[in-house]
């Protein structure tokens, strides 16, 4: 039986009830409130949250202005791809993680988790990877994110070809060099997303060597080792954020010039380099952001970028439902907490 205690009772002239002190509501956690069995228009006050909090019938709501709650992210870009004759590896999509105490691309700390407010409509975008094509094209991969959180496309792998064209280019995580100039750097990555693309291996302007494998989330793209071997895509990073570790967001492998040299390896998504003349490279796993991987040259042909992914988790009793516009999504629940991942498209998500 529930229990009124006061210390004085007293008419009042001007309002029905008037209290000289503070109102003191029963104190709960969420998961004590969660235990209660509660009617409409139940209070209670949330230690967990430090809100008061109001029960209208079906879910608990905060009292006064919008209600909010606390989500993680993990937000990849578009893997970046390269011309495909020669090339250097393309670097991954850029990695922005809030998840637990795991890192974000580039060597940076995890990142703070977000407050949305519910009933507000949030951007959301998945980078696609770049496509392989020819050496007139720009070959990033594009931007994913989800509200305020951007990550950057991985950068071109540079080709076969003397001067610029065979110079990685920035993204996310940097290109790797192509195999002909002399000394030619990978480009860079994006501060707190990714590394840099590795550079290629060449005695000088017009001699043939081992391309640069594209950068990755959490290791610089591997510069050409030899004349006859090519650098290995940089290494991705893992995350748990939906309940299973999965690496993502690995460089391409650097390709060759001709049949008999050793192509780039990757890992975490990232496409290996091919090692045939007229070869082709491999793709990047979809939803990964891994690089695409060198082309042979001649007429070798690229592997396109993978595409990214926006990944969000926050706990179950603080979302009633959540609605969307144009996008591809899975939820799927891990202990007390909701995971959604969102694999296609361009659009809005709400919560209430």
């Amino acid at each position: 039986m529930s229990e009124l205690k006061t210390n004085k009772i007293s008419t009042n002239d001007q309002n029905n009830v008037a209290i000289d002190n503070a109102l003191g509501l029963k104190s709960y956690t969420t998961a004590q409130r969660d235990a209660l069995t509660s009617v409409a228009g139940d209070m209670i006050y949330n230690t967990t949250t430090s809100k008061a909090e109001f029960y209208d019938g079906s879910n608990w709501q905060e009292t006064g202005g919008l209600a909010s709650f606390a989500a993680d992210f993990l937000v990849i870009a578009g893997g970046g791809s390269n011309p495909g004759t020669g090339s250097g590896g393309g670097g991954a999509g850029g990695y922005r993680n809030s998840y637990s105490t795991e890192s974000s691309g580039g060597g940076a700390s995890s990142e703070t988790s977000l407050t949305l407010v519910k009933s507000l409509n949030y951007v959301v975008t998945i980078g696609a990877g770049a496509s392989a094509g020819g050496t007139t094209n720009f070959l990033q991969g594009f931007n994913s994110q989800f509200a305020q959180v951007v990550s950057t496309g991985g950068g071109e792998g540079g080709a076969f070809g003397n001067g610029v064209i065979s110079m990685g280019r920035t993204g996310g995580s940097g290109g790797g060099a192509g195999t002909i100039g002399a000394n030619l750097n990978g480009g860079s990555g994006t501060a707190n997303q990714g590394y840099a693309g590795g550079a290629n291996y060449s005695a000088g302007a017009g001699q043939n060597g081992g391309a640069g494998g594209g950068g990755g989330a959490s290791a610089a793209g591997q510069d050409g080792q030899s004349a006859t071997v090519s650098g290995n895509g940089g290494a991705g990073l893992s995350s748990s954020i939906t309940g299973a570790s999965v690496g993502r967001a690995g460089g391409g492998g650097g390709g060759c010039y001709t049949s008999g040299m050793t192509a780039g390896t990757a890992s975490d998504g990232g496409g290996a380099g091919s090692n045939a003349n007229n070869g082709t490279g491999t793709s990047g796993t979809a939803n990964t952001g891994g690089g695409g991987g060198g082309g042979g040259y001649n007429s070798g042909t690229a592997g396109s970028g993978g595409s990214g992914i926006v990944i969000i988790r926050y706990a179950t009793a603080d979302v009633a439902s959540y609605s969307q516009t144009g996008l591809t999504i899975s939820s799927s629940t891990d202990g007390s907490d909701t995971v959604l991942e969102i694999t296609a498209g361009t659009g809005t998500i709400s919560f209430s």
